[in-house]
């Protein structure tokens, strides 16, 4: 991204952090180790057991100051981009307000956790890669949109090249090049592969398998491929593509949408491949309503 002076965040597809203090306990509770007869360590025996919990770091830093240290941060894991073009003295408030309302807006406490506590490990690791994740060229203020990056060494992919064995329930289908679709459900992808197959605005379409189609995230420090259930070859006087999710419970499902949105958005700016869409679908019977929603987005597309 050769962002020159605005950044922006989509605030409606921006992963939310949740602070759960069940599953990282703002105190515990410490001794010396005791080993049992098993060799397991247990409080049980002599020693004093000591408490131990975050409210010296809650008292002791002021969250403004919690939060210039990430945004300088933020601002210099930025800077330090090939091709960066933005002055630090222009980018610096702008992350500061963003990371303020993210602060306000996107961060949920469950007590007795605090706020403060989103700048401990390992909370403060996925704040960061949320937020820098998230930065985006303002195009409304005349910023460049941000394009995608193509690979050098291969050629697009094609559902031509597709071919592979497979031990799981397979379904037949009309409407794919892939004569096959694998699923990896019970029930539920068989009666989403009906519906869009049935679906007399959807011209072709392939289950993501063996394709090698990927949406690349950052989780953990690291990079990770998102696979999306669905391509689906919409109806049109040019390419418009529907991606579609048919999800269950995912606790990355925020951090995929927000890539998957941007891989779109992306994708659409550069607009080689035509118009692509995405959208999750809990349900079945919510397939059709997700094709004609596709389409009229299409519609109202200048």
């Amino acid at each position: 991204m050769n962002i020159r002076n605005r950044i922006s965040i989509d605030w409606e597809t921006v992963p939310a952090l949740t602070l759960l203090p069940g599953k990282i306990p703002p105190e515990v509770e410490l001794k010396a180790a005791v080993l049992t007869n098993q060799g397991r360590p247990s409080l049980l025996g002599p020693g004093k057991v000591e408490t131990v919990t975050l409210e010296s770091f809650r008292t002791s830093r002021r969250l403004q100051e919690l939060v210039f240290d990430l945004t300088r941060g933020l601002a210099r894991t930025y800077l330090a981009q090939s091709g960066a073009e933005i002055p630090a003295h222009v980018l610096f408030p702008q992350l500061l307000e963003i990371v303020n309302r993210y602060l306000a807006e996107k961060v949920v406490v469950h007590r007795p956790a605090n706020l403060k506590d989103v700048f401990l490990a390992p909370y403060y690791g996925w704040l960061v890669e949320i937020l820098f994740a998230a930065i985006r060229p303002d195009a409304s203020q005349g910023e460049v949109p941000e394009i995608p990056r193509y690979e050098a060494n291969r050629k697009p992919g094609s559902t031509a090249e597709v071919d592979f064995w497979t031990k799981r329930e397979v379904r037949e289908v009309l409407k794919s090049q892939v004569n096959f679709v694998v699923a990896d459900t019970d029930k539920w992808e068989q009666s989403a592969t009906y519906y869009i197959d049935t679906h007399p605005a959807v011209g072709a379409f392939v289950k993501n398998a063996g394709l090698g189609f990927a949406i690349p995230y950052l989780h953990n420090g690291q990079m990770h491929d998102y696979l999306p259930d669905f391509i689906i070859r919409l109806k049109a006087e040019f390419p418009f593509h529907f991606i579609l999710e048919t999800k269950g419970y995912d606790p990355l499902e925020e951090i995929k949408h927000a890539a998957a949105v941007r891989w779109i958005n992306a994708v659409n700016a550069d607009g080689k491949y035509g118009r692509w869409h995405y959208a999750i679908v809990r349900r079945p019977n919510e397939i059709n309503s997700s094709i004609d929603l596709a389409i009229s987005c299409l519609v109202a597309t200048p």
